[in-house]
C-alpha cells in the first residue's frame, strides 16, 4: 500500500518541480533582462572596470614605492658598512702611529726621533698627517711638518691627557693659516717615573674623513659624516659642501646597539632639514659614529615619476572607458528610443509611413521614387499634348567641406534651408526633389519656352548664393545646375536625368556656380573622357606608352646639345592619343605619378643604352607635371632610378 502511494505521487512531484524550474527561469530571464538595460549594465561595467584599473594601479604604486624605499634603505646600509670599515681602518692607522711614537718615546726615556721613525716608514705620509710632540708645558718640540700652533697648553685635549692616558679626539678647529677644518688625535706621553711628560699628536684635515663622498652613489643631497659621542660633528659633507663642529643630539641620531643592524630609517636630519634614509653606526673602540644618508627626494625621484605615469595612464584609461561606455550607453539608448518610436509610428501612423516612402525625411521634398513617377507622368502628358518639359539637376558646391567642418547637423540644416529657398523659386506646378546627399532635381512641366528655364536657373543660383547662418556663423554656398529638355535631349526618365547630370558636371569643370544646357557635344566629350580614363588605368601595365626623342640644338653652332623625351600613347582602339588629351586626365586621377615614374626610368635607361653604344654623353630632358612635384616620394624614386640605371645625374634635366 505504501509502495503504491509513493508511485502515484512521483508524477505529481515531477510536475511540481518542472513548474518551479519554469517559474525560476522566468524570474531569472526578467532579472537578466532588467540588468541588461543600458542604465544598469554600463554603469555596472564602469564601476567594475574602474575598480580593477585603480585597484591594480594603486597596488602597483604601493609595491614599487615600498621596493624603492627598501632599496634606498639597503643602499644606505651598505654604504654605511663600507664607510664604517674605511673610517675604522683610518682610525686604527692613526692610533697605531700614536702608539708607535709613544712607545719609542717612553722606551728611550727621552724625546723620540720622528725623523728616524719616518725614515723607517713607521709614520704616515706627512702630506696628509702631521705628527707632533709636546713637552709637559705644551710646547711643540718636534713635528714632521712645520706646525701652525707652537703651544697647546690651553687645548682641551692637552688638559685631558694630564689626567688620563687614552686616545683623545679633539673638536674640529680651523688652522690659522689654511682656514681648513682640522682634527687632532693625541695620546699621553709618560716619563720614566710615570709622570706626565707631554703628548704626541696627529693632525689631519677633517675633509680627509669625508673625501670618499661620491655624488654618483650619494647624490647631491646625501650626507657622509663622523659624529663624536659628545654630539659634535667632526666632519660632515653633503654634495660639494663640507662642514664640521655642528652640535646634534647623539642619542636621537645614533641608534642603540640593538638597533644598529637594522635598516636605515627615514627621518628629517636636524642639521639641514633634509629627509634622508639615514644609517648611523657607533665605531667599536672609538668614541665616534659614522653617518650615511641618502636624500629621499633623490632616491624616490624615478619611482615618483613612474607613479605619476601610472596615475596619468589610469586617469586617461578611466576617462577613455567612461567616454566609450557613455557613447555606447548613448547609442544603446538612442537605438532603444529609435526602435520604440519606429514601433509606435508603425502602429499609429500608417499614413505617415506611406508619406515617408515618397518624401525625403529631412527636407520633406519628394524623393527619388516619387520624382521618378512624376517625371514619367509628365513625359506621357508632354508626349500626348506635344509639349516640352525641363529637368534641372543640381547640387551644392563643396558641400562636403561644410559637412565635415560643422558636422552633419549643420549640413542637414543647410539642406533644409536650400530646399525651402529652391521651392520658393518654382511655380506650384513645378516640382523639386532631393535625390540624396546634396543632390536635387527640379521638374518644370508644361514648358512654353526655354526662357523660363533660364529664369528659374538664375533664381536658384541667386537664392542659394544668399548667406546661410549655421551655428551662429555666416556661410556662403554656390550651386551647379545641369539642364535637359524633353524631347530633344531625351525621351525617357533615365536619359533626361543622365543628360542633365552630364551638363551639371560640365559646369563644375568650368568653375561651378553656373548653369549649362545639355548638348550632343557634351555627351561625346563625356564618353571620350570615360574611354580615355578607363584606358589610362591599364595603359601602363599593357605597355601602351612609348617615348619619342627630339634633339635640342645650339642655335648659334647648330650642335646637338641634348635630347628631350616626349610621351606618346598608342591606344589599341583609338590609335595615337595626343598628350593634351590624356595628360590632364592623368593629372586629375593621380595616374600621372606612376606614369611619370615610368617616363623617368625609361628615359634614363635609353640614355645609358646610347652611351654603351658609343654615342656622345648627351643630356636628356624629362617634363614633370605640377602634380608630380607634390608627390612626397619624387626625390626617393628619382634617386632609386638613377642608382638602378647607372645614369649620370648631371645629364638629367
Amino acid at each position: 500500500m505504501m509502495k503504491r502511494l509513493i508511485t502515484d505521487d512521483a508524477p505529481a512531484n515531477r510536475v511540481t518541480l518542472k513548474v518551479t524550474l519554469v517559474q525560476s527561469a522566468a524570474v531569472l530571464r526578467r532579472w537578466l533582462s532588467h540588468a541588461a538595460e543600458s542604465h544598469i549594465l554600463f554603469p555596472t561595467i564602469a564601476v567594475l572596470v574602474l575598480a580593477l584599473i585603480w585597484g591594480t594601479t594603486l597596488n602597483l604604486i604601493k609595491v614599487e614605492h615600498a621596493a624603492a624605499e627598501h632599496s634606498a634603505a639597503m643602499t644606505s646600509r651598505e654604504l654605511a658598512e663600507t664607510y664604517e670599515a674605511q673610517v675604522v681602518r683610518a682610525m686604527r692607522e692613526i692610533d697605531q702611529t700614536l702608539k708607535i711614537v709613544k712607545y719609542a718615546y717612553e722606551s728611550a726615556g727621552k724625546q723620540a726621533n720622528l725623523h728616524d721613525l719616518k725614515t723607517k716608514a713607521l709614520l704616515p705620509p706627512d702630506l696628509l698627517f702631521v705628527v707632533s710632540i709636546t713637552n709637559d708645558k705644551g710646547d711643540v718640540v718636534a713635528s714632521t711638518r712645520s706646525s701652525e700652533i707652537k703651544n697647546v697648553a690651553d687645548q682641551e685635549y692637552f688638559k685631558t691627557q694630564r689626567r688620563v692616558d687614552a686616545l683623545w679626539i679633539s673638536h674640529p678647529w680651523k688652522g690659522p693659516a689654511s682656514a681648513e677644518w682640522k682634527l687632532q688625535f693625541s695620546r699621553r706621553l709618560n716619563a720614566l717615573d710615570g709622570k706626565f711628560a707631554g703628548v704626541v699628536m696627529v693632525a689631519v684635515d677633517a675633509a680627509y674623513f669625508v673625501s670618499g663622498y661620491e655624488s654618483a652613489k650619494l647624490g647631491e643631497h646625501g650626507v657622509l659624516g663622523i659624529l663624536g659621542t659628545d654630539g659634535v660633528f667632526r666632519a660632515r659633507r653633503s654634495g660639494e659642501t663640507m662642514s664640521a663642529g655642528e652640535m646634534v643630539d647623539y642619542a636621537a641620531v645614533v641608534p642603540s646597539t640593538d638597533e644598529a643592524q637594522s635598516e636605515a630609517k627615514l627621518s628629517t636630519n636636524a642639521w639641514d632639514g633634509i629627509r634622508r634614509y639615514t644609517t648611523a653606526r657607533q665605531l667599536y673602540d672609538f668614541p665616534l659614529a659614522v653617518i650615511v644618508g641618502l636624500s629621499a627626494d633623490e632616491q624616490l625621484a624615478i619611482t615618483r615619476r613612474d607613479i605619476r605615469t601610472y596615475l596619468w595612464r589610469a586617469t586617461a584609461g578611466s576617462v577613455l572607458l567612461i567616454l566609450i561606455l557613455a557613447i555606447l550607453d548613448r547609442m544603446s539608448r538612442n537605438l532603444a528610443l529609435s526602435r520604440s518610436r519606429a514601433i509606435e509610428e508603425q502602429v499609429a501612423h500608417a499614413e505617415r509611413i506611406e508619406y515617408l516612402a515618397y518624401h525625403d525625411g529631412l527636407t520633406t521634398l519628394p524623393n527619388r521614387s516619387l520624382f521618378s513617377k512624376l517625371l514619367g507622368q509628365s513625359i506621357n502628358h508632354a508626349y500626348r499634348y506635344h509639349r516640352q518639359l525641363a529637368v534641372l539637376f543640381f547640387d551644392l558646391d563643396h558641400f562636403k567641406n561644410i559637412n565635415d567642418t560643422l558636422g552633419h547637423e549643420a549640413g542637414d540644416q543647410l539642406l533644409q534651408e536650400v530646399a525651402a529657398r529652391v521651392k520658393a523659386c518654382l511655380r506650384d506646378s513645378d516640382t523639386v526633389a532631393r535625390m540624396g546627399g546634396d543632390e536635387f532635381v527640379a521638374l518644370l512641366p508644361e514648358l512654353d519656352e526655354e526662357k523660363y528655364v533660364v529664369t528659374v536657373a538664375q533664381k536658384i543660383l541667386s537664392a542659394v548664393a544668399w548667406p546661410f547662418i549655421l551655428q551662429g556663423q555666416e556661410f556662403h554656398v554656390t550651386a551647379s545646375i545641369g539642364i535637359s529638355i524633353y524631347p530633344q535631349d531625351g525621351l525617357d526618365e533615365q536619359t533626361l536625368q543622365r543628360n542633365a547630370d552630364l551638363a551639371m558636371y560640365q559646369v563644375k569643370e568650368e568653375g561651378r556656380n553656373n548653369y549649362q544646357f545639355y548638348s550632343e557635344k557634351l555627351n561625346a566629350e563625356s564618353l571620350e573622357r570615360l574611354t580615355l580614363e578607363a584606358g589610362l588605368r591599364h595603359a601602363l601595365e599593357q605597355n601602351e606608352f612609348q617615348l619619342d626623342y627630339q634633339t635640342t640644338q645650339n642655335t648659334a653652332s647648330g650642335r646637338i646639345t641634348g635630347m628631350e623625351a616626349l610621351l606618346r600613347w598608342q591606344h589599341p582602339d583609338l590609335g595615337v592619343v595626343a598628350p593634351m588629351k590624356f595628360i590632364p586626365i592623368a593629372e586629375e586621377t593621380g595616374l600621372i605619378v606612376p606614369i611619370g615614374k615610368w617616363v623617368l626610368k625609361s628615359a634614363c635607361q635609353q640614355n645609358v643604352a646610347w652611351q654603351n653604344q658609343g654615342l656622345p654623353h648627351l643630356s636628356i630632358a624629362v617634363n614633370l607635371s605640377v602634380r608630380q612635384f607634390f608627390d612626397e616620394h619624387l626625390l626617393t624614386d628619382l634617386k632609386a632610378i638613377l642608382a638602378d640605371t647607372g645614369m649620370d645625374a648631371r645629364l638629367l634635366e
